[in-house]
């Protein structure tokens, strides 16, 4: 039975796809009957779908089978809006995730918010403990000193 279908090419991380007609045992790289089209998703202009549609017409009419990514490139081909309508979606996507984007910043700016008026009670509390700290510092300082001069009045007598 024979296949339309794609086989594919180009480097690494660049695909680029031939348009083929293929015995359905044949390997997907392998030897084609008819190489009638290729397929680059990379490009955005009217080169990216180029078949040749009569030969695609004969050999269907021949009996052979056409996989269903064919199928949708012969739908986007035929389509002479294709182009357009690709980009309004494509525009659209790209709103919709500057927007969710912007909320999240939002959404971590209001916290952030929060946590600073929070952390500044904190801060003053810790001020108002550190006075009290200064002032049982300065009190053992004065402990040792009246310690010291008992020791030395023992130690004279």
């Amino acid at each position: 039975m024979v296949r339309v279908r794609l086989s594919r090419g180009g480097g690494k991380k660049r695909p680029y796809y031939h348009i083929v007609v293929v015995d359905q045992k044949a390997k997907r790289d392998g030897k084609c009957i008819e190489r009638i089209g290729s397929y680059d998703p990379s490009l955005e202009s009217e080169k990216r779908i180029s078949l040749k549609h009569d030969r695609l017409e004969h050999w269907v009419n021949l009996g052979a089978q056409m996989s269903d990514r064919v199928r949708l490139l012969q739908k986007y081909s035929l389509d002479p809006n294709n182009l357009e309508k690709r980009q309004k979606i494509k525009s659209a996507l790209l709103d919709k995730i500057k927007h969710k984007k912007l909320k999240d910043k939002e959404a971590e700016a209001a916290p952030a918010e929060e946590t600073t008026a929070e952390a500044a009670p904190a801060e003053e509390t810790t001020a108002e403990a550190a006075p009290a700290e200064e002032t049982t510092a300065e009190a053992a300082p004065a402990e040792e000193t009246t310690a010291e001069a008992e020791t030395s009045e023992k130690n004279k007598t």
